[in-house]
């Protein structure tokens, strides 16, 4: 082979490989829609952790916090609010929702499923 169907060989790949991301780029890039909030970044999983933690204080139901929480992913619900925690400190969120998401993670870490929360029974 000559040099110049060489040239002309690996002029054509980078011409391919350029149109080819130029147009998943630019033209037709991917976008998602209706995605689950599993597939959120770390520093939403801590803003929707963080919107569960205010409604949690407001509403004081762990177990529609854990539920909520399980929309995040199949970790236990107090393992997500302890890793929505420790983004937070290290992102530097305000003392507030730190406070919020420390209050919500401890209520997890005690809290079991399947419990009957006090003055929950039926009573004859």
């Amino acid at each position: 082979m000559s040099p110049q169907r060489w040239l002309l060989f690996a002029l054509s790949i980078v011409i391919g490989i350029s149109l080819g991301l130029y147009y998943g780029w630019e033209v037709s890039p991917v976008q998602y829609i209706d995605t689950t909030p599993s597939t959120l970044r770390a520093d939403f999983r801590t803003d929707y952790t963080l919107m569960v933690a205010e409604t949690f204080q407001s509403e004081q139901n762990i177990e529609n916090a854990a539920r909520r929480l399980a929309t995040l992913g199949s970790q236990p619900p107090a393992q997500i609010a302890t890793a929505a925690l420790n983004y937070a400190q290290q992102a530097g969120y305000t003392p507030a929702d730190i406070s919020l998401l420390q209050n919500l993670t401890i209520a997890l870490q005690v809290w079991q499923p399947g419990a009957v929360a006090p003055g929950a029974g039926s009573q004859p």
